[in-house]
């Protein structure tokens, strides 16, 4: 394995800070760590820019309560520029705990700022499942493609 770039270690290390401490008021300070173009993908959208980014972190804060991310492992991966982020979001929906387990692929550039960050998890047992048609819906589905 290649040696990690302290440099990009730091970026690393910020980017793990920022999530972790996340408020709608920091929202904004990700335009210190992403390029301009940054992509953004997740299960429900896949935008570019800062603004954009921005504009969906926001809306997070106000679609449900209280979200908190633990950024609980991480690591680099071949590509000297690329790592990975293991994570848990608790937040509140409705008045009812919840939560979303995920991972963070990232890709940095060659000045240390994130270019991509693109979450990987299961909106459909994570998420809809817990709507009330969906989720039945969907757990049927489930139930009938089993073993």
């Amino acid at each position: 394995m290649n040696e990690i770039n302290p440099e990009l270690q730091t970026a690393l290390d910020d980017y793990i800070q920022y999530y972790e401490k996340l408020t709608l008021r920091s929202v904004p300070l990700v335009e210190k760590m992403a390029a301009p173009g940054i992509r953004f993908k997740d299960p429900f959208n896949d935008v570019q820019g800062t603004d954009a980014y921005i504009k969906i972190m926001s809306h997070m804060f106000k679609a449900v309560d209280k979200p908190k991310f633990k950024i609980e492992d991480y690591a680099w991966g071949r590509e000297e520029r690329t790592a990975y982020l293991k994570w848990v979001m608790n937040f509140e929906y409705r008045g009812k705990k919840a939560r979303i387990v995920g991972m963070t692929e990232l890709l940095f550039s060659k000045d240390h700022k994130v270019l991509s960050h693109i979450d990987h998890w299961d909106a459909a047992e994570q998420f809809f499942e817990h709507i009330p048609i969906v989720g039945s819906i969907l757990r049927f589905v489930k139930s009938r493609l089993k073993i």
